[in-house]
């Protein structure tokens, strides 16, 4: 194991990467898990205010990212100082994301359904960086052989053809895939030659007259999305907690300050008069 860890990770000169996607991981994870018990009212943390401003985790985070970013530029790559500087980077990069959805909609929606978006770039970061970690090259440069990497046409060939099924990829609507296509090229090809999504800027394109294609399409969405938002939605609730409840909302109130009635669960609202009352005036 040790000697795999140094001629894979510390002879590369990986081993700020990894140092960097750990302490990433981990600040998110001890973040939400701290965000969590806040809203819950439980353990010894709380928000953090000056002067009656509320200070999001964001703005640590961006001095740590632009501190470990610059410290990581200016030190030796094999360095003690590189390890330290990309463990302050991915610390900063954690708190970041873990709001990325408030800097995307300029909103606290940190616990609502836009702020799923910070759960799902975080995964994304995570899993992007591991990929890296593990060899992977962007646009599969690393399946060239040294003698093709040296033919600079075959060389510029290869980034081309990898950089146009990504491009397809991402203009069938086809986002993670053209994420992830950029280190594994076989991804990219799938998504290229898989039929677009509808709305995608392929498909009002290309399927505008092709009605049996547009239909396919629809179908094979609506398949795609039904079996896998719900696995991707659970996933995201585990880890972010957007199905927790906040302690004393159950019972809603109306903008008067009065108690609003049950909610959909309950009835949609509708109150059942009781069996053998009379009937209130004006009812039929």
């Amino acid at each position: 194991m040790g000697h795999w860890f140094s001629r894979n990770i510390v002879e590369p000169g990986k081993l700020p990467t990894l140092l960097a996607l750990t302490s990433f991981v981990l600040t998110f994870l001890v973040t939400r898990t701290v965000t969590r018990l806040i809203r819950a009212g439980k353990g010894p943390f709380r928000n953090v205010s000056a002067g009656g401003l509320h200070i999001h985790h964001v703005v640590p985070g961006v001095v740590l990212t632009v501190l470990g970013g610059f410290g990581a530029v200016g030190s030796d790559r094999h360095g003690v100082g590189a390890g330290v500087f990309a463990v302050v980077f991915g610390i900063g990069a954690g708190l970041v994301l873990d709001e990325f959805a408030l800097i995307l909609h300029l909103d606290d929606v940190y616990w609502s359904e836009d702020g799923r978006k910070s759960v799902e770039v975080v995964v994304l970061t995570t899993a992007l960086v591991g990929l890296a970690l593990s060899g992977f090259s962007p646009l599969g440069v690393n399946d060239m052989t040294p003698g093709e990497r040296q033919d600079r046409t075959t060389f510029i060939l290869t980034l081309a053809l990898n950089f146009l099924l990504v491009l397809v990829t991402l203009v069938k609507g086809k986002l993670r895939m053209a994420v992830f296509g950029t280190l594994v090229p076989f991804v990219a090809i799938v998504g290229a030659v898989r039929l677009a999504r509808p709305g995608s800027w392929w498909s009002k394109r290309f399927y505008r007259r092709r009605h049996r294609a547009r239909a396919r399409s629809r179908l094979r969405t609506y398949r795609h999305d039904r079996r896998w938002n719900k696995v991707r939605r659970r996933f995201q609730d585990l880890i972010g907690g957007f199905q927790e409840r906040v302690p004393g909302a159950a019972r809603r109130r109306r903008p008067d300050g009065a108690r609003a009635g049950p909610g959909p669960r309950s009835g949609g609202g509708r109150r059942r008069w009781p069996r053998g009352a009379p009937c209130p005036p004006g009812s039929p």
